[in-house]
Parts: C-alpha cells; sequence; structure tokens
C-alpha cells in the first residue's frame, strides 16, 4: 500500500510537470504568433479584401434549436457582416418555441417549392423559406434527432458556396469577422482547408441592432472565470497548436471549412455531441490519407460573441457534453494513435489530447485521493505536499495571466481598468475553487459516454441585452 502510494504520487507529479511543460510551449508559441500577427496586421487591407474578386463566397450555416432569444439578433449580425458575397443558411432543428415565428416576423419568410436535396442524409427538411427582405437568407425547417450535427449537415446540403462557415445561434460576428478569418485562405489558397476564429463571451455587454456596441466583463463569478477560460483556451491553446500545424479543434462557433472537403468525408459525424472536433480530426485523416499538403489554420483576432451559461447547472451540463464528445472523438480516431501515416497527429496532437484532455478528470481526482490519504498516512511530508500544490496551482495562474496579458498587450477588448482588474483576479481564483467544480463536471461527461448518452443539452439563455425591432428593406441589389 505504502509503495502505492508513493509510485502512484511520483507519477501524478511527473503528469502535472508534463502538462504544464506543454503549456508552457504553447505560450511562448502563441506569443510569437501574436507578435506575427500584430506585423500583419498593419499590412492587412481589408478595404483591398472586400473589393477583391479573389474572395470566395461563404456560406453560413446557422443551426437552431429553441434559441428564440437570440435568434434575430444573431441572423441580423450575419446579413450586416462586411463580405463581397455571403448567403445564410439557417436551419430551425425541432424548435419547440418560437424560432421559426422569430424568424418569420421580422425578415418576412416565405415558403418555397425549393427541392431540398439531401446529399448526405439527415432527419427530414418539412419546409424551405427565403426571406422577401434579404434575398441572402434561407430557412430550412427539419425534424430534430437531437444532435447539433445533423442540422448542419442539412445546411451543408443547402450551401452554395465554396466556402462554409459554421455558427453557433447565440453568436454574434464582429462586421468584418469573415474579411480576417478568410485572410489565411487568400493567402495560401490551395493549402488552407479550414481556418477558425477566437470566441468571446457576450455575457454582460451591450448589443445593438446585431452588433457589439460596448464590450464589459460580466457581472457573475461564472462568466467571468469563463472569460479566462475562453481566453485561455483560444490565445494560448488553440494559437500554439495552429503555429505548430496541429490544431485538432475549430470551434462550432465560428469555423470556416472548404465545402467540398467536408462533403467528401460525409459531412459532419451525427453520432457524436462533438461535432466540431470530430470534423477536424476526420480532415486530418482524409488528407493525409491521400498525403496531400494542407494547412489548418487559427486567426486570433476575427471575433466571434457568444452567449455562455450562468447557472452553475446549465454550465454544468455544458462542460460534460463537451467532455463527452472529446472522449467519443479520440476513441473513434484511436487507429491514428502512434501510427507513421498520420505523422504529428498521430505522435504528438492526438497522444497530448488524450493524456492531458480526456482522462485529465480521472487523474486529478486519484490524484487527490492518493495524495490526501498519503499526507494523512505520513508518507507524505508536508512541506512537500504544500510545495506541489502551491506549484500546480501558481503555474496555472501564470497561463491564464499569461492569456490575459497577451489579450491586453494586442486586442484591447477590456479597456476599463476595472474590467483588467477583475480579470486578473479570476486568474487566482480560476484553479480553485472553480478547476476542482469543473473537473467533476467533465467526469460526468465520461460518464455520459460510457453510458452512451448524448444529445442537444438545454441550456438557458438570458438573450442579448436588447430587444430586436424589424428588419427594415434594404435598397439595392441585396433584396433583388
Amino acid at each position: 500500500m505504502n509503495e502505492f502510494l508513493q509510485t502512484s504520487n511520483y507519477l501524478l507529479f511527473l503528469y502535472y510537470l508534463g502538462s504544464n511543460m506543454v503549456y508552457l510551449a504553447l505560450l511562448a508559441a502563441s506569443i510569437m504568433a501574436t507578435l506575427a500577427q500584430q506585423r500583419r496586421l498593419k499590412n492587412l487591407w481589408l478595404d483591398r479584401l472586400r473589393a477583391s474578386s479573389l474572395a470566395p463566397p461563404i456560406s453560413i450555416l446557422v443551426p437552431a434549436h429553441n434559441e428564440e432569444r437570440n435568434i434575430v439578433e444573431s441572423v441580423r449580425s450575419l446579413l450586416a457582416l462586411d463580405y463581397p458575397e455571403l448567403e445564410v443558411v439557417v436551419v430551425n432543428d425541432g424548435s419547440t418555441d418560437a424560432t421559426l415565428g422569430q424568424l418569420t416576423r421580422h425578415f418576412e419568410l416565405t415558403r418555397t417549392d425549393m427541392l431540398h436535396v439531401s446529399e448526405i442524409a439527415t432527419e427530414p427538411v418539412r419546409a424551405v423559406y427565403m426571406s422577401s427582405v434579404d434575398r441572402r437568407l434561407l430557412v430550412l425547417d427539419k425534424e430534430s434527432n437531437g444532435r447539433k450535427a445533423d442540422a448542419l449537415n442539412a445546411a451543408l446540403n443547402a450551401a452554395s458556396s465554396p466556402f462554409v462557415c459554421a455558427i453557433d445561434a447565440d453568436a454574434i460576428l464582429e462586421k468584418d469577422a469573415l474579411l480576417r478569418i478568410m485572410a489565411p485562405v487568400l493567402s495560401d489558397p490551395n493549402r488552407v482547408v479550414a481556418t477558425g476564429g477566437i470566441v468571446r463571451v457576450v455575457n454582460g455587454t451591450e448589443v445593438a441592432d446585431g452588433a457589439v456596441r460596448k464590450v464589459r466583463l460580466p457581472k457573475g463569478f461564472l462568466e467571468v472565470m469563463q472569460v479566462v477560460e475562453y481566453l485561455r483556451a483560444f490565445l494560448v491553446g488553440r494559437q500554439g497548436w495552429a503555429e505548430f500545424n496541429m490544431l485538432l479543434i475549430i470551434s462550432g462557433a465560428f469555423g470556416v471549412f472548404r465545402r467540398d472537403l467536408c462533403r467528401q468525408i460525409g459531412g459532419f459525424r451525427t453520432s457524436t455531441v462533438g461535432e466540431d472536433l470530430d470534423l477536424v480530426v476526420r480532415m486530418h485523416r482524409h488528407l493525409r490519407d491521400k498525403n496531400e499538403e494542407y494547412r489548418v489554420g487559427f486567426v486570433p483576432d476575427p471575433v466571434c460573441w457568444t452567449e455562455v451559461p450562468s447557472s452553475m447547472k446549465s454550465l454544468a451540463r455544458q462542460r460534460a457534453r463537451w467532455q463527452s464528445g472529446l472522449t467519443d472523438v479520440l476513441w473513434q480516431s484511436r487507429d491514428m494513435l502512434f501510427n507513421r501515416r498520420y505523422g504529428r497527429i498521430g505522435f504528438l496532437a492526438l497522444p497530448y489530447h488524450w493524456l492531458f484532455e480526456c482522462v485529465a478528470p480521472l487523474m486529478e481526482i486519484v490524484g487527490w485521493g492518493t495524495m490526501i490519504t498519503a499526507a494523512c498516512l505520513g508518507l507524505l511530508s508536508g512541506k512537500f505536499f504544500v510545495e506541489f500544490l502551491l506549484f500546480g496551482y501558481l503555474f496555472g495562474t501564470l497561463i491564464s495571466i499569461g492569456s490575459v496579458v497577451i489579450e491586453e498587450m494586442t486586442y484591447h477588448r477590456y479597456n476599463e481598468s476595472r474590467d483588467l482588474s477583475r480579470l486578473i483576479l479570476a486568474c487566482f481564483l480560476e484553479h480553485f475553487p472553480y478547476r476542482q467544480l469543473n473537473t467533476l463536471w467533465r467526469v460526468r461527461g465520461l460518464w455520459e459516454f460510457v453510458a452512451g448518452k448524448g444529445a442537444w443539452p438545454k441550456i438557458e439563455r438570458v438573450g442579448f441585452n436588447t430587444p430586436a425591432s424589424p428588419l427594415e428593406r434594404p435598397a439595392g441589389p441585396r433584396s433583388e
């Protein structure tokens, strides 16, 4: 027993050390990438991109399930995006609230006899609507199978552009977000197959007429913790992995993909709740099987604003779903592990996600138990126990502060000193007690995967700050 506890604690120390070293490397890579991005921004002529005939058309895919609070503002913001040619395809996925009614009233939808061809199998599409206010808006009303991926596939079937942009229905894009996120595609059109942008927390922020007017931190503790999480996940994690061309996930809230490639691999897999991660991993598999040169990119400054859970119950459901989806995708792609055909994806990216993301909740709980037991039995010196906890706490806090520093040095979204002070304070509170709660929620997600559970969880929405007014008919060719 004593030997088991000592060995477990030693392995736990190595585990945390390895995890922290990886994140330190990602932080360093992210800082370098941020500096390079700032140099590129000085030379990025958005006006030139806006008028360029080389900018490919984009179809924006919006799955909506019971999104009556946010859907109008979200769609309005998408139609107002600054991009040469786009269409918006909204899928009302079996909503039981007034999602379709809100869209019909605000955008004057009329039912069409347009045939919906299901190149990728989905649940039946009951009707296809077009807006008489803006012909770029297409709305599909379909039956739901409880999976977001099925709604995305229905939208993918209807999309007509060479690139598709997957957006959550509770999201708002900044006006030039599409121009910025497409910059890697325009600079390297033959290799870039997908690119993602940063997702930020809209809670507490002022929204009017489908646009963010003033950025503020949310008031609630849980929401502020999520702001820090999102900054770290995107500005450190995803930006770092993208620098090594090993990015496995482009957020389902904001990502652009080549449409033909999505269709070649069968669209979004409906048997998983981690459809965004699953799609990118299958893209890696498909392209490496064909021995093609490609790149999956990330651009940190095109911003997508999304509402995050404000209650403990909704947040627990969301994090459990994320963990369940992660585990499912990793299990489905287990044959890629340490397979030479898949190169750095099989030897570095996937092993990291298995070791430091998938089994991390179990490792932490086992670690709590063995360390406390060893300390109580006198097998672990009190000094080492305190030093170990302090090291883990300070290192994790340092990474979180690093993400806030990157935000403050470059993008300056939170301009008020009070907000910045609260963000720094949240970095110190995130690793205790918030991290422990998150660990328990993720263990629940592992159990849901083992039990075979998976569906769109019911996330309580507060809605954006201001009500939507009816859309005015635009002048010119947009309504033709």
